[in-house]
């Protein structure tokens, strides 16, 4: 008797997925059909981007090798387009080649291309805050105490690990202003900051010994 009504239930069983599929066959044809290409096209497009990540880094290699000094406005030119593929690699590499070598003199230009990195490039948070620095950097010789402090902020008001290499900036730019008391108190943050790097802690507590009385 049990084994008549197993083999009941199993046929019932079996007649139920059948009828099932019957019932939904444009659906699960459909549903199919949209899973495949959506595999397709995301491999594809993977496929793509690897391609344009190596002629990227092929343009990159040999912008760099082919450049001569007499020859600067042709390896500008290639780097500026690297650049405006915002590719979390080698946008930011070709704009370090740029500052490295100072083949762009206009100031304007290359914070364009800083804004191009920071705010178009999809970049991991630390490479950002990287880059934030560098800006920083860069203009620290010719930009207002506002201008440097909006461009640290990001890293300042963040637990990065590039947070004390901006608070050292701005003691440093502070200090060369005479602005003493402003010095000294960045200097103080990154001796109490938890991960400040060695280095730069070491060289602020001498600051402050030897410069501003501490």
């Amino acid at each position: 008797m049990d084994e008549e009504i197993s083999i009941i239930d199993s046929n019932t069983r079996n007649e139920k997925i059948k009828n099932f599929f019957i019932n939904n066959k444009k659906k699960l044809i459909i549903g199919t059909t949209i899973i495949v290409i959506g595999l397709f096209v995301y491999f594809s497009f993977s496929e793509i981007k690897e391609r344009n990540k190596i002629k990227l880094a092929n343009k990159f290699n040999l912008a760099k090798i082919n450049y001569k000094e007499n020859q600067k406005q042709i390896t500008i030119i290639e780097l500026v387009e690297i650049i405006n593929q915002n590719d979390v690699t080698y946008s930011p590499l070709a704009l370090y080649f740029l500052l490295d070598n100072n083949l762009i003199e206009d100031n304007n230009k290359i914070n364009k291309l800083f804004n191009e990195l920071i705010d178009q490039t999809n970049l991991d948070t630390e490479i950002k805050n990287l880059i934030l620095y560098k800006k920083a950097l860069f203009n620290a010789n010719f930009a207002s105490e506002n201008d440097l402090l909006k461009i640290l902020n990001p890293i300042i008001n963040s637990k990065s690990i590039w947070k004390s290499h901006a608070l050292y900036l701005l003691a440093e730019f502070f200090y060369s202003k005479n602005e003493k008391q402003k010095a000294k108190e960045f200097f103080n943050q990154i001796l109490v900051l938890p991960n400040s790097n060695s280095v730069i802690k070491v060289e602020s507590q001498k600051r402050l010994n030897r410069d501003l009385g501490e």
